[in-house]
């Protein structure tokens, strides 16, 4: 799982996060099913002195729980495939002219 990019359009709810405890209760309770048990075995797999990835991980599950709470975030995730296609081909289209 690589970082992502935060968004200024993140709603009013946001857990508390800014410790790896706060994470972790917070991937418990408002997380997508799953995420805190990924979470735990992304961070068991790396090296602790390997900062950027401990860093790079841990953000990208923030974001993640941000995102469950963006309506805009979960409105994109529930599009459905035709639909991201016929959007794309659209765009290609539009491209090449």
């Amino acid at each position: 799982m690589t970082a992502q990019p935060e968004h200024p359009d993140i709603g009013q709810f946001t857990p508390p996060m800014r410790t790896l405890a706060e994470l972790r209760e917070a991937l418990s309770t408002w997380g997508f099913p799953g995420d805190r048990q990924k979470f735990e075995a992304e961070l068991d797999a790396i090296d602790l002195d390997d900062l950027t990835r401990v860093r790079e991980t841990t953000q990208a599950y923030r974001h993640r729980i941000l995102m469950r709470y963006n309506p805009g975030a979960m409105a994109a995730l529930a599009r459905s495939t035709g639909d991201v296609e016929a959007e794309l081909r659209r765009k290609l289209a539009e491209a090449s002219r």
